[in-house]
């Protein structure tokens, strides 16, 4: 049986302004079916998906419905926060744990509900700059843990991002918090990019990849190339980072890393829908024109080329994808 993926996307990414009509006009032209929801303007204004109203929630459901598309992850900023309440020279907010999960983990929740999917990417907190994440696995895999149970209950999945500056910042560092939490509600979610920017190697990326492989659910979709010499210092300046690339044209390795990851699709995809999910998820976030910490820009002629790439990629690794086709424009026309 040919593996297949569900091709997703950070619309806001390819959209200029942001705005909702924008955001879908984009993924129904570049024949995507889901999409992952972080920044929008949906009438009053660019927001984060947690800062949206109920008046907003209720546009973008109209929106989707209209359009035929569904929302694949909320792209939440949920656990990038610090650890500990400490003045480590960086920008990054401190809320109690106690006041977050009631907060902002509950009402993460209600907006996944509220749209339909089953996922919700988050992350695995900040430990104070210059401190070593090792020595901080124990307490964020406790505080993960908590907020994983809460997804649970909620009937939704938690998805932990690898990323730069965090506990769970490379692929052996997130397995561990991994193995602590023990939940079939917690899966990973594997990023190269994000890998390779403090790495500064595509065989170092393969290598955390496969240490990280056993709990991946979901993949984004981000490459790297390099310019001079990467030098990790311990912590990465994120509103630096200017040269991400397509997939199929960075120093990342994506077609050996796919063509990897292709044997585990059938059984991730089988132990996925069993939780509610449509399937394997690879989620295009391209920053082309450049990243920083909450997002990324591509413009809507980067996110074409970000995904003819990766379409480019999968043919090659024997991986089947659908983009959409005359027989989903009926459909819309059956709903309208």
């Amino acid at each position: 049986m040919t593996p297949k993926v569900l091709l997703s996307g950070f619309a806001d990414e390819g959209a200029v302004r942001k705005t909702a009509l924008e955001q879908m006009t984009l993924l129904a032209t570049a024949g995507l079916k889901y999409y992952s929801l972080r920044f929008v303007d949906a009438g009053n204004g660019v927001k984060n998906v947690m800062q949206l109203t109920d008046d907003e929630i209720k546009t973008l459901q109209q929106f989707h419905s209209d359009f035929g598309v569904s929302v694949a992850t909320l792209g939440s900023p949920v656990g990038k926060v610090k650890i500990k309440d400490v003045d480590d020279g960086t920008k990054n907010r401190y809320v109690p744990f106690r006041q977050y999960v009631d907060h902002d983990v509950r009402h993460a929740i209600m907006l996944a509900q509220a749209f339909g999917t089953k996922l919700i990417r988050g992350f695995s907190f900040y430990p104070p700059k210059g401190e070593r994440p090792e020595d901080y696995v124990r307490q964020a895999g406790d505080m993960i843990a908590e907020i994983v149970a809460r997804c649970e209950a909620g009937g939704v999945v938690f998805g932990l991002e690898v990323e730069p500056n965090l506990v769970g910042q490379n692929g052996h560092l997130i397995m561990e918090l991994y193995k602590h939490v023990n939940s079939k509600s917690l899966v990973l979610v594997f990023d190269a990019g994000n890998l390779f920017v403090q790495l500064g190697s595509g065989k170092a990326v393969v290598e955390h990849y496969r240490a990280m492989k056993d709990g991946i659910g979901w993949m984004h979709i981000k490459d790297y190339r390099q310019k001079g010499k990467l030098q990790w210092r311990g912590y990465v300046d994120e509103a630096m980072l200017k040269n991400f690339v397509p997939c199929d044209e960075g120093d990342c390795n994506h077609p050996a890393i796919l063509k990897d990851f292709a044997k585990r699709i059938p059984a991730l995809d089988r132990k996925l829908r069993k939780l509610g999910v449509p399937g394997v998820f690879l989620d295009l976030e391209p920053h082309i024109k450049g990243g920083g910490q909450f997002g990324g820009t591509s413009g809507p002629d980067g996110f074409g080329v970000a995904l003819r790439a990766l379409t480019s990629v999968l043919d090659s690794a024997r991986i089947a994808y659908d983009l959409r086709s005359y027989k989903d424009i009926e459909a819309i026309k059956r709903a309208v």
